[in-house]
C-alpha cells in the first residue's frame, strides 16, 4: 500500500472503531474491534477486520459479524459525517472476521501437543535406558 492509502486506512479505523464503539456497541458487544483497515488504490472499498471476542463459539461470532454487515450502511453514513473534510467520497466498507487469535490459539495447541509428544517419547525412551542398563 502506498502511503496515502495507509493513512486513509488508520484514519477509517480509527473512526469505524469509535462508531461502533460509540453507537453500536449495545447491538454488538462490548467485545468487538476494528484490528485492521486495508484500502483498495482507488480508496473505494474499506475491508475492515473485525475481532470478535463475544465467545469461543464460531457461531456467535458470525452472528455479530452478520449484525454488522447490517449495520453497514449505517456505519458508512456516520463514517462520512466523521471523515467529511479528509475524503472526497467515502468507501463502501466489507467486513471480514479476523482470524489472528483463532489461528493463534490453533498454533499454540499444536505447540503444545507437539511438546507433550516430545516430552512423552523422551520419557519413554529413559524408561527403557534405565531397564536396560539394570
Amino acid at each position: 500500500m502506498s502511503i496515502r492509502t495507509e493513512r486513509v486506512a488508520s484514519v477509517i479505523q480509527r473512526a469505524i472503531a469509535e462508531i461502533l464503539q460509540q453507537s453500536y456497541s449495545d447491538q454488538l458487544g462490548p467485545m468487538t474491534t476494528v484490528t485492521a483497515v486495508s484500502m483498495t488504490k482507488d480508496l473505494g472499498i474499506a475491508y475492515v477486520n473485525l475481532s470478535v471476542l463475544a465467545g469461543d463459539d464460531d457461531k456467535q461470532r458470525q452472528v455479530v459479524l452478520k449484525r454488522v454487515q447490517a449495520l453497514s450502511d449505517e456505519i458508512r453514513l456516520a463514517l462520512g459525517s466523521k471523515i467529511r473534510y479528509q475524503l472526497k467520497a467515502v468507501p463502501e466498507l466489507k467486513f471480514f472476521l479476523d482470524q489472528s487469535q483463532v489461528r493463534a490459539q490453533e498454533m499454540d495447541n499444536l505447540f503444545d501437543r507437539i511438546r507433550a509428544e516430545r516430552e512423552a517419547r523422551e520419557g519413554s525412551s529413559d524408561e527403557s535406558e534405565e531397564t536396560a542398563s539394570s
